[in-house]
């Protein structure tokens, strides 16, 4: 919590004890499905939960907002991004019923209301529509956006670029899209993708060594 609490200071008393609360739930249920690699548990808050935050710290949605995180696993980044956002919609979705499982009582544990899931995969949706997508290292970005493109609405101005951010660091035309977490090279992924992403250095947000070779890449409707 140290680590949040170092780049983050305005949650509410609700958000610090759902926060607080995530540490032992993720043990827990991680003893019995593992959602979290054995090796990150102890480092949840600076692998899992900042880095998610690291959307949050580039982007401020706008209330109603609905956001689909594709191929959640234990809810990353959903989770900590829908309590960073109690008024913005989470829809997580997941091939494995049984990591949704978690997710399922980690949103419940906690009094998440803005959390829904769908066990399906996320090209077989239909019928539905977000404002924007999100996922965390689930696919190489060519995949992501085939699959993100069909859900997401053509509403632009959806979002606003977050004022903690110094100009370089800001998203300057912010359009509903897919926000994908990535690391380490990514020239050949993003030419093979046929997309032209908005790159963001995570390091230049948290400047902590984890994060080195980490990007928020944004790839607009």
């Amino acid at each position: 919590m140290e680590t949040i609490l170092k780049y983050f200071s305005d949650f509410s008393d609700e958000q610090l004890q759902q926060l607080k609360a995530l540490e032992n739930l993720y043990r827990e249920w991680n003893s019995k499905i593992n959602v979290i690699s054995r090796k990150d548990i102890d480092s949840l808050y600076e692998k899992h939960v900042l880095h998610s935050l690291s959307i949050a710290a580039a982007f401020n949605f706008a209330d109603n907002t609905q956001i689909i995180d594709i191929g959640t696993g234990g809810g990353f980044p959903g989770i900590p991004l829908a309590i960073f956002f109690p008024s913005v919609k989470f829809h997580l979705v997941d091939s494995i019923a049984k990591k949704l499982k978690v997710v399922d009582a980690v949103a419940n544990e906690i009094g998440l209301k803005n959390v829904t899931t769908q066990h399906i995969r996320t090209e077989e949706i239909k019928n539905r529509k977000f404002d924007f997508a999100i996922s965390r290292a689930v696919a190489p970005l060519k995949d992501l956006w085939k699959w993100s493109k069909p859900l997401l609405k053509s509403s632009e101005f959806r979002v606003q670029s977050s004022e903690s951010l110094t100009p370089d660091f800001r998203f300057r035309t912010p359009h509903s899209g897919l926000i994908c977490l990535k690391g380490g090279d990514l020239a050949k992924e993003i030419s093979e993708s046929g997309t032209r992403p908005h790159i963001m250095e995570i390091f230049e947000i948290f400047p902590e060594e984890f994060f080195e070779e980490k990007y928020i890449l944004y790839v607009p409707r």
